[in-house]
């Protein structure tokens, strides 16, 4: 696999346009408070239904430490997506540290909901 080591289990992953557009998005969700880091915050915002979407770092180590997110996803009916890389996740996220999960949440009156439901219908299409 020349694909530097890319696990086959980190499906659906993002190319390179979807990527920019999703590190994008975590940003400004980020910068609006919409953001939880860590595979653990993306989980309790899975369990307590307030996720947009699941964006995970397909070159976690090991990668079954976030595989249980898209099934949780699956079953909350959330849409999720893997991006090449934990460090540019964590630099989206606005911290130095690489991470392997965030979780864009949901608030009232968002003025990222129109960016957020265009970048869930990208990530549904990836899911057909």
């Amino acid at each position: 696999m020349a694909d530097l080591g890319m696990n086959p289990k980190a499906y659906p992953l993002a190319d390179a346009t979807l990527s920019k557009t999703i590190l994008d998005l975590v940003q400004q969700a980020s910068n609006y408070k919409q953001l939880r880091k860590g595979a653990n915050e993306a989980t309790k915002t899975l369990n307590r239904g307030i996720s947009e979407f699941i964006v995970m770092a397909a070159d976690a180590e090991p990668l079954e430490i976030i595989l249980h997110l898209p099934l949780l996803c699956e079953d909350k009916n959330v849409p999720y997506v893997f991006v090449r890389s934990k460090q540019a996740l964590g630099r989206a996220c606005g911290v130095s540290r690489p991470v392997i999960a965030t979780s864009v949440t949901i608030k009232e009156g968002s003025q990222l909901k129109p960016q957020i439901q265009s970048t869930q219908m990208a990530i549904e299409r990836l899911l057909v």
